[in-house]
């Protein structure tokens, strides 16, 4: 597939517009998704920025209905084993715990319903150290994820172009060696991400966030703030 540099294919969302209302997406309609909308996240991905250019990460894309259960049943171990560790003994007030209660409702029904998602993209990179030496000794740029993280990224904000929905998720990862082999999936990958990908039934919008800029940014030297 190209990608014809302009294509707006009826797209009205502003780039930075995209940015502040794309939100984890957990809940979706049976409607499917079109061949051409996975292409043209796929294609997003790939132009993302990577170390050497080297694009180190293959996808998988599954849309298999016995493939989807099999792949939902082994999230939702996962998930069963999960959930119990994560749940925060209190909390500092009411408006926290009806924001986790909510965020948590959403993540349980995705577990429970999984294998009806349309499309399911597993994002996978080789394990390979990225380490360079010379004579002074190792020089440690930066691990591989650094170079896949933004293709994930940009994968979900072309999602979010289309107005189509999708979550970042990793709980496959508690049972990984099963998931690779259910996919045929060589051993020398890690399968870091798996996108679920459909048509939301919820809604966009700016997610809260806790910690804002002003809060975490220092100027010239750590600890030096500034008021926007």
């Amino acid at each position: 597939m190209t990608f014809k540099t302009g294509e707006a294919r009826g797209n009205e969302i502003g780039l930075l517009d995209g940015l502040m209302t794309n939100r984890a997406m957990r809940r979706y309609s049976p409607e499917p998704v079109s061949e051409e909308d996975i292409w043209t996240c796929l294609q997003a991905a790939v132009q993302a920025p990577s170390g050497g250019n080297i694009q180190p990460y293959q996808f998988v894309v599954v849309q298999d209905s016995g493939m989807k259960v099999s792949l939902a049943e082994i999230y939702r171990r996962g998930w069963r084993r999960y959930e119990p560790a994560i749940a925060p003994a209190e909390f500092p007030n009411n408006t926290a715990r009806e924001s986790w209660e909510r965020n948590n409702r959403a993540t349980i029904h995705l577990a429970e319903n999984l294998e009806h998602v349309p499309v399911l993209v597993l994002l996978l990179m080789p394990s390979i150290d990225m380490t360079v030496h010379d004579d002074e000794g190792p020089m440690p740029v930066g691990p591989t994820h650094a170079s896949v993280y933004p293709a994930i990224q940009n994968f979900m904000l072309a999602a979010r172009s289309l107005r189509l929905g999708t979550a970042m998720t990793t709980l496959h990862r508690i049972y990984e060696d099963e998931v690779r082999e259910l996919v045929g999936i060589p051993q020398r990958y890690e399968i870091l991400a798996l996108l679920p990908l459909g048509h939301p039934t919820g809604k966009w919008g700016v997610a809260p966030r806790y910690r804002s800029p002003e809060r975490i940014t220092s100027w010239d030297r750590f600890g030096e703030k500034r008021v926007p």
